[in-house]
């Protein structure tokens, strides 16, 4: 038997949330499921942030997180010289 890894688990779970998100009300069995608007939309949120991670479009490494606060560093600065230039230039 395989061995369940987290991106297997989390693959798993979004596939079964988006199928309650779809599905709505249903009856599996003995297990009546009626989850009403809001737990739909909530099945729908958790089962795509699952296939997300799952696929690693959800996963932000250190890495990630400081080129993404560098280049936001470099836009901020940039903004307040280009604001600094046009209120000295009027």
């Amino acid at each position: 038997m395989t061995d369940l890894t987290p991106n297997n688990t989390f693959l798993i779970t979004g596939i079964i949330f988006i199928t309650i998100a779809v599905i709505g009300q249903s009856k599996l069995g003995f297990i009546e499921i009626n989850p009403g608007f809001f737990g739909r939309f909530l099945a729908l949120v958790i089962g795509i942030s699952s296939l997300l991670y799952a696929t690693g479009l959800l996963n932000f490494s250190g890495e990630t997180v400081d080129l993404l606060r560098t280049y936001l560093a470099g836009l901020i600065e940039q903004s307040i010289n280009s604001i600094n230039d046009l209120l000295q230039g009027s």
